[in-house]
């Protein structure tokens, strides 16, 4: 078996905790354990929780707080993992078939993709048009499901671009996979993260062969937790279950009690505010500063999430740009070939406001003397 480069997490793998400005990151700037106590109105601290084995598959109250926020879902519908990752992974693991073909969302992040390569699977891609404000092809949905896909994945709100589905795309992939009797695997941790004051719509419950992956990241700041979920059919999720035995075998027990903490209902409420708040304040900055580049960045406003992914005017290349970036400026993003998409930079905001502010001017210094 032959893994194939992730290359995306060993770029920032190896550059995130060694630059002055990590504009690579695609969430906001996490919480202290600190803060999130006192978010929560919480007095005591985290000194008692017994550092054992957890419950492995979640504790019963944290999947009972997952699932509230997923209609019509029980205990026994949720799955804690370790990370989104460990969701993904897990979820990919028990839908492939070796040979297989997956339908693919993109551009997206590369985890699962990779993984299909890894497996000896084939990706048949399902193209997200720029000029249709990266909305899915859904006739090339069509045929990859026609010519035996029996699952897609698709990332929503998307990653790279911030753009989320609208209720057309998703009505089209809901339907043609039902049709088709595929499965759906969405992957929806940037949901909660919107600009805008409506939430994403959740995949969840549009049929019964849906598995939806998500984690405390991106949308609640707390990265760090490596706190993580999937949501399906509960005979699917006991399945699922069985497969974590040969991972990471339960999440850790402090992120347990510090993810029910998280996801009580209120507390939910204001982690999701903090991050829209973060969200809409850093856009407005980093949309004021492109607007001021004389049209050397075309881009379409994300909808959630910390990104944007830009196109640039400049003859180098994204990786040889970002790697001048890194060193020259000790500021890391993630170029945009990535994720197939060259000439195009994915930019991280959600960094405190000064940090990004000066992280900017490093890029703006880069480009002029490109252009010099």
């Amino acid at each position: 078996m032959r893994i194939a480069p992730f290359q995306m997490e060993r770029w920032q793998s190896t550059y995130e905790h060694r630059v002055r400005y990590n504009l690579s990151e695609s969430g906001v700037h996490p919480l202290s354990v600190s803060e999130l106590l006192e978010l929560a109105g919480r007095g005591e601290g985290v000194d008692d929780i017994r550092l054992g084995y957890g419950q492995s598959n979640g504790s019963d109250e944290l999947r009972e707080l997952i699932a509230a926020d997923y209609p019509g879902a029980t205990e026994a519908s949720v799955l804690a993992t370790t990370g989104g990752a460990e969701a993904n992974f897990v979820s990919f693991w028990h839908l492939f078939e070796e040979g297989g073909t997956v339908a693919v969302v993109l551009p997206t992040y590369a985890q699962v993709p990779g993984l299909v390569e890894s497996f000896g699977g084939c990706i048949a891609p399902v193209p997200l048009l720029e000029e249709e404000g990266w909305q899915p092809d859904l006739d090339a949905l069509a045929d990859a499901l026609a010519s035996g896909a029996r699952c897609v994945l698709v990332t929503n709100p998307n990653n790279p671009t911030g753009a989320s589905l609208t209720a057309r795309s998703m009505s089209g992939i809901a339907d043609l996979t039902e049709r088709h009797g595929a499965w759906i695997l969405a992957d929806e941790v940037y949901a909660g993260a919107e600009l805008g004051e409506q939430r994403t719509p959740s995949f969840w419950g549009c049929h019964e062969r849906v598995l939806v992956t998500n984690s405390l990241s991106k949308a609640y700041g707390l990265p760090g937790l490596r706190l993580g979920w999937i949501v399906g059919p509960p005979s699917t999720v006991a399945q699922l279950w069985g497969r974590t035995d040969y991972t990471t075998i339960t999440p850790a027990s402090l992120s347990d009690a510090l993810g029910r903490v998280a996801l009580e209902p209120d507390t939910r409420a204001r982690l999701r505010e903090r991050t829209r708040g973060i969200v809409r304040g850093n856009l407005a900055m980093l949309e004021a500063w492109m607007n001021d580049q004389g049209g050397r960045f075309h881009y379409r406003a994300p909808d959630a999430g910390a990104i944007c992914f830009a196109r640039y005017d400049a003859e180098i290349g994204s990786t040889e740009l970002a790697e001048k970036l890194r060193v020259d400026q000790d500021v890391l993003v993630v170029p945009g070939d990535h994720f197939a998409r060259d000439h195009h930079l994915r930019l991280g905001y959600g960094i405190p406001e000064v940090e990004l502010r000066e992280a900017l001017d490093r890029v703006r210094d880069t480009f002029d003397g490109l252009t010099a």
